[in-house]
C-alpha cells in the first residue's frame, strides 16, 4: 500500500458546490501544503480526513473517511443514499476510474413519473419515493479501499458513527440549509421530525444529533458494506 504522499486523487460526490464570486476570488492566492489536502463542503468532515492522512493513511482512505463523514455533517448532499465518482492518479502516473453513481430501481418504467394523460407528474422525479434510486455510495467506497486503501471499510466509518451518535454544533450556514430545505422536508412526517423538528427549526451553535443514522453506520461497522444491505 502506497502512504498519502504518493497519491494525488480528484473525488466527486455528486454534488456541486456553489461557485466562489469572481470579484472575492481574484482576492484570494492559492493555498499550497508540503504534504498533503484535503477539501469538502463541511469543515469538521475536512479536519477528519486531514487527521486520517496525519495517522499514515493515504489519500483514498482520507477520501473514504471524508465521504461517510459528510453523510452526518452535510446531510444536503454527501449522503449514504446517493452515490459518485471517484478519479484516483498514483504517483507512478497510473489512472483509476470508479463510476458509483446511484441507479434506477429494476422496475423502474419510462413512463413512471407520467399521470394517467401521459403529463408529467410536477416534482415526482425529483421528491419522494419516485425519486430514489439504488444507492452506490457504500459499494463505491468500499471498493475504493479495497483496491487502494490501507483502512478497513469499518475505520471509514467509525468517524461518522460517532458524530452521528454524539452530534456536533451547527454553523450559521448549516442550520440555515436546513431551513432552507422546509418546503420538501416537511411533506414528509420523518424528515420533519429529523431535520425539522416538527417546525421547531434548528438554530446556530445547537447541537443536531442523528440516532438513526448512528445505528445505520453502526451496522456497517458490524456487518461490512454488503451484507448491511442485505446482499451476503
Amino acid at each position: 500500500m502506497q502512504k498519502a504522499a504518493q497519491f494525488f486523487f480528484l473525488i466527486l460526490f455528486g454534488y456541486a458546490c456553489a461557485a466562489q464570486d469572481p470579484a472575492s476570488a481574484a482576492t484570494h492566492q492559492p493555498v499550497r501544503a508540503r504534504h498533503g489536502m484535503v477539501a469538502s463542503a463541511s469543515p469538521l468532515a475536512s479536519q477528519v480526513g486531514m487527521k486520517t492522512l496525519k495517522s499514515g493513511g493515504n489519500a483514498v482512505d482520507a477520501a473514504a473517511v471524508v465521504a461517510m463523514t459528510l453523510a452526518v455533517t452535510h446531510p444536503e448532499a454527501g449522503n449514504l443514499g446517493g452515490g459518485g465518482f471517484m478519479l484516483i492518479r498514483t504517483a507512478d502516473g497510473r489512472n483509476s476510474f470508479l463510476d458509483f453513481r446511484e441507479r434506477a430501481p429494476k422496475k423502474a418504467t419510462r413512463d413512471m413519473y407520467l399521470d394517467a394523460k401521459g403529463n408529467v407528474v410536477p416534482g415526482s422525479s425529483t421528491v419522494g419515493a419516485k425519486a430514489v434510486g439504488v444507492p452506490g455510495t457504500v459499494a463505491g467506497v468500499a471498493l475504493a479501499l479495497q483496491r487502494f486503501g490501507t483502512i478497513s471499510f469499518a475505520d471509514a466509518c467509525r468517524p461518522a458513527e460517532r458524530l452521528a451518535r454524539k452530534g456536533f454544533r451547527l454553523s450559521r450556514y448549516e442550520a440555515g440549509s436546513l431551513r432552507g430545505y422546509a418546503a420538501k422536508l416537511e411533506r414528509f412526517p420523518e424528515s420533519r421530525r429529523i431535520f425539522l423538528r416538527d417546525g421547531n427549526y434548528y438554530r446556530e451553535g445547537e447541537l443536531f444529533r442523528q440516532p438513526q443514522l448512528a445505528k445505520t453506520f453502526s451496522r456497517l461497522i458490524r456487518q461490512g458494506p454488503y451484507t448491511a444491505q442485505g446482499r451476503s
